[in-house]
């Protein structure tokens, strides 16, 4: 999936939208990419001499991931962030890491699910976390 696909299923935009491509999708998993550039706006005060990707903007492309997962394009839903259990980031990321979520279904009711997320860096787990998601119907605000 290249970002115009990701960017008929997502309502987000720049700056805030967090994932590049998908590279591996079925019923239960994904995985999708966002590569980290010296660019980025965090970058500006996170920090100015040592640059760190908040591990905030991690946890949000792990959601935007699940949510690509969850959502359809034709559905004009939008995916809503409802918890965050046993977050836990092991490494930094830095300008020129290719950032990598492998998101996977854990649990399913009703309109709420479970995931598990973990995000890899060449390999090495970056961040882990559980999170919880809703979906809600949305219509496009006119001016």
């Amino acid at each position: 999936m290249n970002v115009n696909e990701i960017l008929r299923i997502l309502p987000h935009r720049f700056p805030i939208l967090l994932v590049d491509k998908v590279i591996e999708k079925d019923e239960k998993r994904i995985v999708a990419v966002k590569n980290i550039t010296v660019s980025e706006i965090f970058f500006l005060g996170h920090f100015p001499n040592y640059p760190i990707y908040p591990g905030v903007m991690i946890i949000e492309g792990m959601a935007q991931t699940a949510g690509l997962l969850l959502l359809k394009p034709e559905e004009k839903l939008i995916p809503l962030f409802l918890g965050i259990d046993n977050a836990r980031f092991k490494l930094p990321v830095q300008p020129g890491d290719v950032l990598r979520y492998e998101i996977e279904i854990i649990e399913k009711k009703l309109n709420v699910v479970k995931v598990k997320a973990k995000a890899v860096v060449n390999d090495r787990t970056v961040a882990v976390a559980e999170l919880l998601l809703g979906v809600k119907k949305y219509e496009e605000q006119g001016d």
